[in-house]
């Protein structure tokens, strides 16, 4: 049984949208980290126990930079905990799903994380995550 960990949203500029969130939500962002593996920053919001990543690309070729010229700002992911991604990862694959990494990678807020290609979901972007021990 997954656990919803956080929604991510593709935003063009953190600068701009973490005001406008903190106004959104009523709350301060607690968090931004640069992930440069992903090649971005991100800022999180914690609502009522729900996580909420905002994602800005740090390179005009990334794939959140790409999102936004595809689609716009706006619902980029959504991340659930697993207690085991590497069995989880297992486990999809069996199932027929396609897995955007091989292996898990180093995500933001501590987490180790692995993507489900959308054509296997709806069209969502599903992301797999686990807090490093």
């Amino acid at each position: 049984v997954y656990k919803r960990q956080h929604i991510g949203i593709a935003v063009n500029s953190l600068k701009t949208s973490i005001p406008l969130y903190e106004r959104l939500l009523g709350s301060n962002c607690y968090k931004t980290e640069q992930v440069s593996g992903e090649q971005v920053d991100t800022a999180f919001f914690l609502q009522n126990g729900a996580k909420i990543e905002l994602l800005e690309s740090i390179d005009p070729n990334g794939v959140i930079a790409k999102f936004i010229q595809k689609k716009g700002e706006g619902l980029h992911h959504i991340a659930f905990e697993v207690p085991d991604i590497y069995a989880e990862m297992e486990r999809l694959k069996k199932e027929g799903f396609t897995l955007l990494n091989e292996t898990p990678k180093s995500g933001a807020d501590n987490k180790l994380v692995c993507f489900v290609h959308p054509k296997d979901a709806n069209g969502v972007l599903i992301e797999l995550c686990q807090s490093r021990r």
